[in-house]
């Protein structure tokens, strides 16, 4: 299994991304496992700031409540972090993986940096 995210870039405050993750490996299954949604920033630990459950309930950090949407594909075996509103506290490597997460599934990330 791998779970590659991507669609990160430079955006400045206020502005939106997308971010995108999609999972391949044909025994994963985005509807059977809770998704979430994890960033670290520079100096500081891996958080998670999203989650959607099997059951399609949502969690989200305080941090980012209210601008970040965390939705799925389980077609596609996709799951994606629409973000809004950005801050420049949001600037971080943005990783997907199942919540609790499982080691050996970190992909690279994709980076997020908000900056004017």
């Amino acid at each position: 299994v791998q779970l590659q995210a991507s669609g990160g870039g430079l955006v400045q405050p206020g502005g939106s991304l997308r971010l995108s993750c999609t999972a391949s490996g044909s025994i994963f299954s985005t509807s059977m496992n809770a998704m979430g949604w994890y960033r670290q920033a520079p100096g500081k630990e891996r958080e998670l700031v999203a989650t959607i459950t099997s059951s399609s309930n949502t969690k989200y950090a305080d941090s980012v409540k209210g601008r970040l949407t965390i939705s799925r594909d389980v077609a596609k075996k996709m799951v994606y972090l629409q973000m809004n509103t950005l801050k420049p506290e949001d600037t971080a490597v943005y990783y997907c993986n199942t919540d609790p997460p499982y080691a050996p599934w970190w992909g690279q990330g994709t980076q997020v940096t908000v900056s004017s």
